[in-house]
């Protein structure tokens, strides 16, 4: 289960010097269990997403189960166990963007992106992702690149959208 990006074989150059920070954020909330999803939200903020040998490393300095972390960051959607792209891209997949358009909006980005949804392209610039709804449904087919929301999204406006990124 081992998914950390690594180079060469290795950890990320920074791996330890991340650790130590998250070790810090540990000590600042107690170590205490039900301090969890504040630990994992900065943690991920610290290393950018939370791979199994980080979900480990703070399972062992809470002295709580490695299951327990992992149950956390798989129930919760904004936790991500892989590397995220500079730019992240949600489609809202909501009744009405669905309806309008959503799933074709995805499938054009993955043919223009050269990904599947929940992956990230190869340059690391671009996460897509489908979201439940994003709260704009008189907007639908609508999308977000980080928090900017693009109303009325259809495939031929992927290249002016994207060409902001």
């Amino acid at each position: 289960m081992n998914q950390t990006k690594k180079v060469n074989g290795r950890l990320p150059e920074d791996h330890e010097q991340k650790l130590g920070q998250i070790a810090e954020v540990i000590a600042k909330y107690e170590a205490k269990p039900n301090n969890l999803i504040m630990i994992l939200h900065a943690s991920q903020g610290i290393y950018g997403y939370l791979p199994y040998e980080v979900q480990k490393f703070i399972a062992d300095k809470m002295n709580i189960p490695v299951a327990d972390v992992s149950g956390v960051v798989s129930f919760y959607s904004f936790f991500s166990t892989k590397p995220k792209g500079k730019h992240t891209i949600m489609v809202c997949m909501g009744t009405a963007c669905y309806v309008r358009g959503g799933k074709k909006l995805v499938e054009g980005l993955e043919k223009h992106l050269h990904v599947a949804c929940d992956c990230t392209t190869e340059d690391g610039k671009f996460t897509l992702s489908k979201a439940r709804c994003i709260g704009a449904c008189g907007l639908a087919p609508a999308m977000m690149v980080d928090d900017t929301v693009y109303k009325a999204v259809n495939p031929n406006r992927l290249d002016s959208v994207l060409s902001k990124y």
